[in-house]
């Protein structure tokens, strides 16, 4: 999963939001120095991660793409997973996806200095290009997907993947919307489940 979904699955809760969006940047068991609230986010974080790579269905998308990404197949379907999102937001959300993302944006922003720098780096440039919105767009997944080529030196050679999701569209979007009811399920479950445990 990438940022939107990250995101979607926090449930409306400001500190699991905190703690999923940062958690990339939060290694080891360095994440115990957080309140408990922000912590239940950053272990959500790594359960999705969890269960998303290890899922059938996400191993099915991965094989529909071109095996010249090697290991890299992972990070394409969580950005042509959020492109999904994205695009059928409003079966996931009554609220529209550009005040949804414009209320992230604000409270991310109220937060930002207290973010690994790594994030403090990058929030200005999701906010500037719209990330959240513009994944909705064919345009908008394949400048994320340049943009990721270009932090590898094109060694992941991510900018064609974007054939690859003309090529399968319909089944890559198969594939999302029958996992994200899936995820959605273990999230719910998730939450509860972190926020009674006393090891936190």
């Amino acid at each position: 999963m990438n940022f939107l979904a990250h995101i979607y699955l926090s449930k409306n809760d400001n500190n699991i939001l905190i703690g999923n969006f940062i958690s990339d940047a939060i290694k080891g068991k360095s994440y115990k120095k957080y309140p408990k609230e922000i912590q239940v986010g950053l272990i959500l974080h790594r359960n999705i991660d969890n269960f998303t790579d290890t899922h059938p269905i996400v191993k099915r998308s991965m094989r529909r793409l071109n095996p010249r990404y090697r290991h890299f197949d992972g990070v394409i379907i969580d950005i042509l997973y959020d492109h999904f999102l994205a695009k059928n937001w409003s079966n996931y959300s009554e609220i529209p996806l550009e005040t949804y993302a414009e209320n992230v944006y604000q409270f991310l922003t109220k937060h930002v200095d207290s973010f690994p720098e790594e994030l403090q780096k990058l929030l200005p440039n999701m906010i500037k290009y719209n990330w959240l919105v513009n994944y909705a767009s064919l345009e908008g997944i394949e400048r994320v997907l340049g943009g990721m080529n270009r932090r590898t030196k094109g060694i992941s050679q991510m900018d064609l993947a974007i054939e690859d999701l003309k090529l399968h569209y319909d089944e890559f979007e198969a594939d999302f919307t029958s996992f994200f009811q899936e995820i959605i399920d273990f999230t719910d479950k998730k939450i509860i489940e972190l926020i009674a445990s006393k090891e936190i």
